[in-house]
């Protein structure tokens, strides 16, 4: 059943689970569901107003909007080195000039991109510059680094935040904790924060995100969504023996509603999962039509990078001289890449679906691809 954002986080609310984990695209609206959620756990006050103090206690989240706290000041015009300014708000108020974590903040970063990459914090921790340090006491001048550096940078001052969070919420009687401002803390959103991060550091980020969730002994709840397949799926296998852990696939639908769908399997999303799944659907209906032939191809190419072959080519059945057959070999390349718009028709002859039936259900025997991927 199709429903509005609001709905959905409605929905998430409901499931009291204690990490929900959700795919969707990029465009389908998870910056849009961040603050739904966030209005729904702290909503404005009656006369419009925003919410108070005691209601934005109880959602920490990492979106778009958190990213814009941070914003860089070039001066062009007095030629002035960049720095990355902060703009004033309770919680880096909070790590940095309360809790004094710079120093955790500068070494969560460096671990994430390079150790001689160095953030310097200005003395009242509204701005940031950083520099090259050359391991022979002398730097560079100030840089402005790139926009995956700059989002590490970000996450790390939200990581570090969070971390401390979470280690004063598992105390587990308010009156031993250091601070009591956490004390109402319920949910924890976190929003794609992997944009322009390379697989390396995305690996890492997943995995020190993973590794706080299981730490965490509290009853705050985290809620997680990315469009990236690579970071779900470190985050699933990360997260999947925790007990109250869920996963979604959240889906725009043509009249610009949702659904959250529930993925009931106990494999992670996988995009060569749900193509060979459509296939065998095709196949068991008889329905087989030409871009499935795209789909095959999708799949081949997929398996021969991951399992070391030059050629999706490679793995096709063999004839008798040990090469593949080449008219299944080039039913493929038409069909999955034809030029004239004379040959872009849905229908097969029943040839090709023959030899697209027993190439899907040969890859299915070869490989055991995992089945009824939800």
């Amino acid at each position: 059943m199709s429903k509005t954002l609001v709905e959905i986080a409605q929905q998430l609310k409901a499931a009291n689970k204690k990490v929900q984990l959700i795919y969707a695209f990029n465009g389908v609206g998870k910056t849009r569901l961040s603050q739904a959620f966030r209005r729904l756990i702290a909503p404005k006050q009656a006369n419009g107003e925003a919410e108070t103090e005691s209601a934005r206690s109880k959602i920490l989240y990492y979106n778009a909007f958190t990213e814009d706290l941070f914003y860089w000041d070039n001066d062009l015009a007095l030629d002035a080195e960049p720095k990355l300014k902060i703009q004033p708000n309770t919680f880096t108020d909070w790590i940095l000039q309360e809790q004094g974590h710079d120093r955790t903040i500068i070494s969560n970063f460096q671990r994430y991109v390079n150790d001689k990459l160095t953030p310097r914090f200005n003395e009242t921790y509204s701005a940031v510059t950083f520099s090259l340090e050359r391991g022979d006491d002398e730097r560079s001048g100030n840089l402005k680094i790139s926009k995956g550096e700059e989002s590490n940078f970000i996450w790390s001052v939200f990581y570090t935040l969070l971390d401390q969070v979470i280690s004063i919420r598992n105390v587990a009687e308010p009156a031993d904790r250091e601070t009591n401002q956490f004390d109402h803390l319920e949910y924890v959103f976190v929003d794609d924060p992997v944009s322009s991060l390379d697989e390396n550091h995305l690996i890492q980020l997943a995995v020190d995100l993973a590794q706080l969730i299981k730490a965490n002994k509290s009853d705050v709840k985290f809620i997680i969504t990315t469009h990236n397949p690579l970071f779900y799926n470190v985050l699933f296998n990360e997260l999947s023996r925790q007990k109250g852990f869920e996963k979604y696939r959240l889906e725009k639908q043509a009249d610009a509603t949702y659904q959250l769908v529930a993925h009931s399997n106990d494999s992670p999303f996988s995009y060569h999962l749900y193509l060979m799944t459509e296939l065998e659907k095709a196949v068991s209906t008889g329905q087989v039509h030409k871009y499935h032939f795209n789909f095959l191809r999708n799949i081949l190419e997929k398996t021969a990078t991951f399992l070391g072959y030059n050629d999706w080519v490679d793995l096709l059945p063999t004839t008798d001289d040990g090469r593949p057959n080449p008219y299944e070999k080039r039913i493929i390349n038409i069909s999955s890449h034809s030029k004239h718009a004379g040959e872009e028709v849905m229908a097969l002859t029943d040839d090709d679906k023959r030899v697209l039936t027993y190439l899907i259900t040969n890859l299915q025997d070869m490989y055991r691809f995992k089945k009824n991927i939800g």
